[in-house]
């Protein structure tokens, strides 16, 4: 029996919209707007202008800081534009706007067939970066730097948890295509020389857990089915569900021995060391009471939010609230241009119905968001403290950056108070702070040379 973490919640979790809809492969768009972030890290620079013919799996950004990961066109055709466009992440971005030629054909050489089992560690790695692959549960940290952990390792976890609700996309995957899954899965194993592996499967996904049991024979990786709880998802949770391993206030997985990584992630690391293929497409979940047809797309990275609505039939309601991500963690947007990038996990429109808050009240003192929370904070005082702009106290009283933003508290409070966007507001501030105080103690070094 594997371990429960303390605190967490049990959300109406929407997934019955989508999770009977197998994997549909979206049709080819008429024109891509790829970001050049889409990763933890520094920007891509585009590595190609206005009026360039491209082909698919071609890099088209680039850059020189160690935390990127690099960028490729997603279909073959001219490159129209190369400006600033809507980032469902931050706002705004440089990206370069592709019109399809509808040939839609490879770079030359691609796709390869390898057998990575004869494939040097260092080749292997090599790959993964040069596919361009981030953590696509929307984490989008570099796939490669991660698999280079600078600590000993032996345990490495498969997330195929997806605990937000209305998020099926995993899951299908799961179910449409684990040898996908446990291919990526043996290759990371290989990497990392790990002695242990587990595959972590909500227990209210049995058929997907019976399709990756069956595909695992005789591979030594583990099903591990847990308690189907928000944030079992999250990635201390899981590694204490699993290994009964805590990982430190303010530490990582390797920290304690583990790497995590998404169910996602691991079948595209397949295609990239097997194949030879770029990142170029995701499956993402298209769900909401608003949408028409919600569906489980295999999308071009690079389409725009409005085309995929418009293949799910449009919306059946006018959404109020239109997300990049789950209900829980994800972000809400401002247009529907916004593009499909490489941790877009699910496009979801919800009505009033679904989002109707409520008005923000006093904290009453009540101490639900303390027993939610799963990192053992107490968010209600964490709020207060963000609304007064303590931002200090905050962190050093109350560890605010600890705090993994899964919106437990906010889902429980009947005061109806805001706490996660107070506590990202304090996190925001501290980090731009302690970026000024770098800043400042570069510039005094430099002087004093």
């Amino acid at each position: 029996m594997f371990r429960n973490f303390l605190g967490g919640i049990h959300p109406k979790d929407g997934k019955e919209l989508a999770k009977a809809q197998p994997i549909e492969a979206m049709p080819l768009p008429s024109e891509v707007v790829i970001p050049m972030s889409q990763h933890i890290g520094a920007p891509c620079t585009p590595t190609v202008k206005v009026g360039d013919m491209v082909k698919r799996g071609q890099v088209i950004g680039t850059s020189e800081a160690f935390m990127h990961a690099d960028i490729h066109a997603s279909l073959s055709g001219k490159v129209t534009k190369i400006d600033v466009f809507p980032h469902s992440g931050r706002i705004s971005c440089q990206a370069v706007v592709i019109e399809s030629d509808g040939q839609d054909a490879w770079l030359e050489g691609l796709p390869l067939h390898r057998d990575w089992e004869k494939m040097e560690k260092e080749e292997i790695l090599d790959a993964i970066r040069s596919a361009g692959i981030v953590g696509m549960g929307g984490a989008t940290f570099p796939a490669h730097i991660k698999l280079k952990p600078s600590k000993s390792v032996d345990v490495l976890i498969i997330n195929g948890a997806e605990c937000e609700p209305y998020l099926t996309a995993d899951y299908r995957l799961m179910l449409e295509e684990p040898q996908r899954i446990v291919t990526g899965t043996r290759i990371l194993a290989r990497i990392l020389g790990v002695k242990e592996t587990y595959i972590g499967i909500e227990d209210n996904k049995p058929d997907a857990i019976a399709a990756l049991e069956t595909a695992c024979e005789g591979t030594g990786i583990q099903v591990a089915p847990l308690k189907t709880k928000y944030p079992q998802g999250a990635e201390k949770m899981l590694i204490y569900a699993i290994s009964g391993r805590e990982v430190p206030c303010g530490g990582l997985p390797m920290d304690v021995g583990a790497v995590v990584q998404n169910a996602g992630t691991v079948a595209a690391i397949a295609d990239a060391v097997v194949e030879g293929l770029p990142l170029t497409e995701r499956v993402t979940t298209v769900s909401g009471d608003a949408v028409k047809h919600p569906k489980n797309l295999r999308i071009r990275i690079g389409t725009r939010y409005r085309d995929v609505i418009d293949y799910c039939g449009g919306f059946g309601e006018q959404p109020d609230k239109l997300l990049a991500g789950g209900p829980m963690m994800g972000f809400a947007q401002f247009s529907l241009d916004v593009p499909v990038m490489k941790g877009s996990s699910g496009i979801l429109g919800l009505t009033k119905n679904i989002t109707a808050h409520g008005r923000e009240r006093a904290c009453i003192r009540c101490g639900r968001c303390v027993k939610a929370c799963p990192m053992g904070l107490v968010p209600s005082m964490l709020s207060i403290l963000g609304e007064r702009q303590a931002y200090a106290r905050a962190r050093d009283d109350y560890g605010v950056m600890n705090c993994i933003e899964c919106g437990s508290c906010t889902f429980v409070c009947p005061a109806k108070r805001n706490i996660v966007q107070y506590i990202r507001l304090t996190k925001g501030e501290l980090r731009a702070e302690m970026a000024r105080e770098k800043a400042k103690a570069a510039k005094e070094q430099g002087a004093k040379k």
